[in-house]
């Protein structure tokens, strides 16, 4: 669809971005809870008697079931739509984080994380659906980068409040508290999500907007491409590939970071809770920016494709940085390196999960490539932390192997987004119309 074919912003109504806000918040909460142990760790450390190694392997078990249970999320979440996915995941995390403060060992507090990644998948996935079924394809981006930014605020607010927390309650207060929020969320979800369809506040000029821009209706009639077909595709191995690389260094800032402030430059629990949050809250316009540059380059009538990858590949060079937060003497400058290191990620991320409406053969196949991408990102968010964990142990405690780590594999991420994937279009259409058993041409030649 061509700029020019494209109707123009309703003078009111704004249903659709109250919508994404909605996902925002619901994305804060889950990033508050799976950072709220990273948090947390320095203080429990001692009680548990927890080696570096170790505390890898929790850091990183959540993102064992997370991944492994995304695609499967995403699958549920085409199928029952992210309404109720949501709502159950909320739910179900909230209440899996609360049994987190109940851990009284190394056994049950693995144990506890694996169910917690194991009943956050279906957020992702339902708030990527969320974009596919509420905003014309100019808008993708921007309403992506709204609610992946909520894991930035998360991450961010994760560390004065659950600093604060743990001053008054303790550290499994803190798990307490956080899960608390997320049940009460839960509620307001149910009470004010609604797809396009049931809405009752859409207006018709929205409705049309929405529609005729390219937003993915449910009930459009495009039967789903079986997953089997999706993975011929090297536009879909580019998304994988590139999302771990990204994701890789991304869940540095997840979890070991905390401990990295606390370790490496001496840190106390003011510092920890105030400086820390700085390159994420920097995160958050990075992120917005970015889905705003490339509304304003689609409406400069640049292709989706050159709007994408604007953001993802100059975000991950420039994320490289890191490397240098592992050299510098001075611990503010330190800061400031790895705050435009989480920023230039963010900036490149905008792009990501609006990729999955930008491909799809079929709406019924947004929430399925959501979770397929978003597994590929969560095998990262369990390997970064281990490695990250294990170097530290091999290398006397010197966070600078680790970080010389994550530069590299952040430059091959921007390798892999502007090299193998060639295009963003819906993947296979002719051939899969046409005729579905028919795998004569390669999907290389066209993605």
């Amino acid at each position: 669809m061509t700029e020019a074919s494209q109707p123009a912003p309703p003078a009111g109504g704004r249903v659709r971005w109250s919508m994404i806000w909605l996902s925002f918040g619901a994305v804060t909460i889950n990033y508050v809870d799976r950072a709220n142990l990273g948090v947390a760790l320095p203080y429990m450390t001692d009680e548990l008697n927890l080696s570096k190694t170790a505390t890898g392997l929790l850091l990183g078990a959540f993102f064992w079931t997370y991944a492994a249970f995304l695609p499967g999320a995403g699958w549920l979440v085409d199928r029952f739509g992210p309404r109720r996915m949501m709502a159950f995941a909320l739910l179900a995390w909230s209440a899996a984080t609360m049994l987190v403060g109940a851990a009284s060992g190394f056994l049950v507090l693995l144990l506890m994380r694996l169910l917690l990644g194991a009943v956050e998948s279906p957020a992702y996935p339902s708030s990527s659906q969320i974009v596919g079924r509420w905003f014309p394809v100019r808008e993708r981006a921007l309403a992506a980068s709204v609610f992946d930014s909520g894991g930035r605020a998360g991450t961010a607010f994760a560390l004065p409040i659950t600093t604060a927390v743990i001053a008054l309650l303790g550290w499994r207060g803190s798990f307490l508290a956080a899960g608390a929020v997320g049940l009460l969320y839960s509620v307001f979800w149910l009470k004010y999500y609604r797809d396009p369809d049931a809405h009752s506040k859409l207006t018709d000029a929205e409705r049309t907007y929405i529609n005729e821009g390219g937003a993915q209706r449910a009930d459009d009639g495009r039967p789903a491409m079986p997953w089997r077909q999706l993975f011929r595709y090297r536009t879909v191995w580019g998304m994988v590939t590139g999302f771990f690389c990204l994701s890789f260094v991304l869940y540095f800032f997840v979890t070991w970071f905390p401990s990295y402030l606390v370790d490496a430059r001496g840190f106390d629990l003011l510092k920890l809770g105030f400086l820390g949050m700085i390159p994420a809250l920097l995160s958050i316009p990075a992120q917005l920016f970015g889905g705003w540059l490339q509304k304003r380059l689609v409406n400069q009538g640049r292709s989706v494709t050159y709007a994408r990858k604007v953001p993802i590949v100059t975000g991950l060079v420039l994320s490289s940085v890191i490397v240098f937060a592992g050299i510098v003497e001075n611990a503010y400058l330190a800061l400031a390196l790895l705050a435009v290191s989480q920023s230039a990620l963010c900036f490149a991320a905008s792009s990501l999960w609006a990729l999955p409406a930008d491909v799809a053969p079929s709406p019924a196949n947004v929430g399925s490539l959501a979770g397929i991408q978003g597994f590929a990102s969560n095998v990262a968010g369990f390997v970064s932390p281990l490695v990250v964990g294990a170097l530290l142990d091999a290398f006397g405690g010197s966070y600078f192997v680790p970080l010389a780590v994550a530069g590299g594999v952040a430059l091959l991420g921007a390798l892999v987004y502007g090299l193998v994937i060639r295009s963003l279009e819906p993947l296979g259409t002719e051939q899969h119309t046409a005729s579905q058993g028919s795998a004569a041409t390669s999907p290389s030649t066209h993605h």
